[in-house]
């Protein structure tokens, strides 16, 4: 590695480090949905918006309901509201009247940014601390613990791995 020292840690203290910081994000998001006039999952919805505009796919109704384990009543509502709050609109899909993509708003970035900016610049920041095989092994993790979420997540929704609501 070619960054600077690091203060010597176990992997319980990382995994405690970082429950801490999901704590502290699921409060923060709520604070900024605030900020922006929108409810938690309206918040996580935009994300899945803005991801697919700077990705430059289209993303469908039925596949933003997906991601966000919505039902397509629930997804119209999400819609609704970001519409209103002038984050995103439904665009017709050409050929195919029953479906539309969400297209963010132009206005939706600059918007979100204003409010997001300052912690980017500080993970900015952050990262600058780090050479690029200490980010690499970051990015890593990153993405290897999303899909360990994403195993337990499905395990959990499929009433795997511990007592249920009966319990």
């Amino acid at each position: 590695m070619n960054g600077k020292k690091r203060p010597e840690a176990t992997a319980d203290q990382a995994l405690q480090a970082m429950d801490r910081m999901i704590a502290l994000a699921q409060f923060g998001q709520h604070d900024i949905a605030g900020r922006l006039g929108l409810n938690t999952t309206d918040l996580t919805c935009l994300g899945f918006v803005m991801e697919a505009a700077l990705s430059g796919e289209p993303l469908a109704a039925g596949d933003l309901a997906e991601r966000a384990r919505l039902t397509t009543g629930g997804v119209t509502g999400v819609l609704n509201r970001l519409e209103r709050a002038g984050f995103a609109r439904r665009q017709p899909v050409p050929g195919d009247r029953r479906r539309v993509h969400v297209v963010m708003e132009e206005s939706a970035q600059e918007r979100v940014l204003a409010v997001y900016g300052p912690f980017y610049a500080r993970l900015g920041t952050l990262f600058a601390d780090y050479g690029p095989d200490e980010i690499a092994v970051l990015a890593d993790w990153f993405g290897r613990a999303r899909a360990a979420l994403q195993e337990s997540l499905d395990e959990i929704r499929a009433g795997e791995g511990g007592p249920g609501p009966d319990a």
